[in-house]
């Protein structure tokens, strides 16, 4: 296993290489370790799942109301199928608690048969009309004046940091040597045809490959244009989001979407697999494709969208807010290109549904190679992967006693707003992909996720991740 932060790169050329380790990056180096390549995967960041893949809805999609006939709805559609068996494979937190599409005027009303033909067009014929004194017996703190919805009983939440960090932990037990902070800022263009490897330079120094992947999420534009492709260009929109306390968990028993509109799915309220409840995205299309930051515009604006979906959630303790940028382009559809000529696949244009259909893009990256004549021959198996669980559908570590009987650290609490144990913590700095951060530390235990915000075991996590021999201390 080969996981870099610092240094030269090797002095080999590589089968095949990936650019950016979010979700889908991170789902076709895993797909590629099932074959005989040598294959790399890299990114600009520190770790995994840095960017758009760490702030998202988290919601694991059906695709009833992708554009039917599109690359995406199959993509999505297939993906969500893979995901599930895979996520029920490792342990990744999924609960399938269903969606309800909540029309407020006769207008919304009046779109939902169409939204259920659409659904059946993608190929998911499930769903339901569910009458107004039905949705409130259901939803009883939905606020006043909803007039019906559409029911999608097999929309899920899922945990989307788990998710990146299962499939590039899996690569790298797979073979995939893993490269971070290595931004790649020029290619050199090789060719298939003549065996001549690309040159690709980096921060970190050169790197070879025969083979190039594009998953550069919200930069995969401008990686485009390295190698001289103007297909598309990315519009970084920003969705800002609200993180509600734990004891609003049971206002909430669906997924509540809006009738969709041309800007995406409109601002939701939903459960997440950690016990909170979640208000938003907003819709902001911008030019800087770092503006993460929340705005007090924006925060107003989920509050006023709240208000009418739900009024007793702004009731609740708001524990977080953050804000993550999706990757829309001009285009209806994913902006998958292969380039065989080139030795080049670009995968853009991957926006909030790519949670989903990671695990069909990455397969479907595999046969554009193959097809392309990258001789990626026979698929083999991944050595087996059972993540740590971070949802509370499932026993949480402080709640087993034969694990702490086993090892007492599993019983000694640390962050004691999400019950996280100093086991789990030493598991994760001591992982095949370790955190570099404190940030990255809360993604894989959810410590200094709650309500304090740290404020009571962050100088105490702070030691832990220094401590000597962990991989910060390094």
């Amino acid at each position: 296993m080969t996981v870099t932060r610092s240094g030269p790169l090797p002095d080999e050329v590589y089968d095949v290489v990936v650019v950016g380790a979010g979700v889908v990056g991170a789902a076709i180096a895993r797909e590629l370790a099932r074959y005989p390549l040598r294959t790399a995967l890299v990114e600009a960041s520190a770790d995994v799942g840095e960017g758009t893949s760490k702030a998202n809805t988290a919601i694991l999609h059906t695709g009833f109301d992708a554009v039917p006939g599109s690359l995406e709805a199959r993509l999505v559609r297939e993906g969500q199928g893979r995901l599930a068996a895979y996520a029920e494979e490792c342990g990744i937190p999924v609960e399938p608690i269903g969606a309800l599409l909540v029309a407020w005027d006769d207008e919304q009303l009046a779109a939902l048969p169409a939204l259920a033909g659409k659904a059946a067009r993608n190929g998911y014929r499930r769903t339901r009309t569910v009458p107004a004194d039905e949705l409130r017996r259901r939803e009883p703190h939905l606020g006043p004046g909803a007039l019906g919805a559409l029911e999608v009983p097999d929309e899920s939440i899922i945990c989307p940091w788990t998710t990146t960090l299962a499939y590039a932990t899996q690569a790298v037990r797979g073979g995939v040597d893993l490269h971070l902070n290595c931004r790649v800022s020029e290619v050199t263009e090789g060719s298939p045809s003549q065996d001549t490897p690309h040159l690709l330079a980096t921060g970190r120094g050169p790197l070879r490959t025969r083979w190039l992947v594009n998953a550069a999420g919200l930069y995969a534009d401008a990686f485009d244009r390295l190698l001289g492709h103007t297909d598309f260009s990315v519009t970084p929109r920003r969705g800002q989001l609200m993180v509600f306390d734990k004891l609003a968990r049971a206002l909430v028993g669906h997924i509540l979407l809006p009738v969709p509109t041309a800007l995406g799915k409109g601002v939701l309220v939903s459960p997440t697999v950690y016990g909170n409840v979640m208000l938003g995205p907003t819709a902001e299309d911008l030019d800087d494709k770092r503006a993460t930051g929340s705005t007090a515009e924006g925060l107003a604006f989920l509050r006023e969208k709240g208000r009418r979906i739900m009024p007793d959630l702004l009731e609740e303790e708001v524990t977080a807010v953050y804000a993550g940028l999706r990757a829309a382009t001009e285009h209806d559809d994913y902006a998958i290109r292969s380039h065989p000529e080139q030795g080049y696949v670009t995968v853009g244009g991957i926006r909030s549904t790519g949670l989903t259909a990671s695990m069909a893009i990455a397969a479907h990256v595999v046969e554009l190679l193959a097809e392309a004549g990258a001789g990626v021959g026979q698929a083999g198996e991944l050595p087996p992967l059972t993540m740590p669980n971070l949802g509370e559908a499932r026993a949480r570590p402080y709640q087993r006693a034969d694990l702490i009987a086993a090892d007492p650290a599993y019983g000694a609490l640390v962050c004691h707003c999400e019950r996280v144990s100093r086991g789990e913590i030493r598991d994760a700095l001591a992982a095949d992909i370790p955190p570099s951060s404190p940030e990255g530390l809360r993604r894989r235990t959810r410590a200094l996720g709650g309500r304090c915000q740290g404020f009571y075991c962050g100088a105490e996590l702070r030691a832990l991740f220094d401590a000597p021999g962990t991989e910060a201390a390094r």
